[in-house]
């Protein structure tokens, strides 16, 4: 086995003895997740909008969520492109953030709790950065909602 593989394989390892991450724990949090997301007022009714099938969006999502969380390399997508058109703003993904968090918080351990935010803050932070910068504007950092924050000196 070659040795870049090999390091993947350590650290997927890692995460999983650290985590207790498996496919199983992504497709409960992305299906609980979404299930609440589509019923939210302020960002259920863009999903509504945009989503035909939920679920092969569903599908897509949980082969993100596992390329993500376990470098599985199953999501073979473009997120960015995928959101630009989308009528989202800070508001938006604040919420997003919240639900997840709230979410994650409810559907797994603490361990992996934290795994999927840390992630998630990253990829709403780039989500948003991206759109912003493609629709004209350079928002300043902001801080995303404490009830999305991880506890401790890595969550605020």
């Amino acid at each position: 086995m070659p040795a870049p593989v090999r390091h993947r394989n350590l650290i997927v390892r890692d995460i999983v003895d650290r985590t207790g991450i498996d496919e199983t724990m992504i497709e409960r949090l992305v299906r609980t997740f979404y299930a609440r997301a589509r019923l939210d007022p302020l960002i259920g009714p863009i999903f509504e909008n945009t989503v035909q099938d939920w679920d092969d969006h569903i599908a897509r999502l949980c082969a993100f969520w596992s390329s993500v969380a376990l470098m599985s390399g199953r999501y073979h997508g473009q997120p960015m492109v995928a959101h630009l058109p989308l009528p989202v703003d800070a508001r938006h993904f604040d919420r997003w953030l919240e639900l997840f968090a709230e979410t994650a918080r409810e559907v797994c351990p603490p361990a992996a709790a934290a795994h999927f935010l840390e992630r998630a803050h990253r990829i709403a932070g780039s989500l948003e950065m991206g759109i912003a910068v493609q629709k004209g504007d350079i928002p300043p950092k902001r801080v995303r909602p404490a009830s999305t924050m991880l506890p401790g000196p890595a969550g605020g």
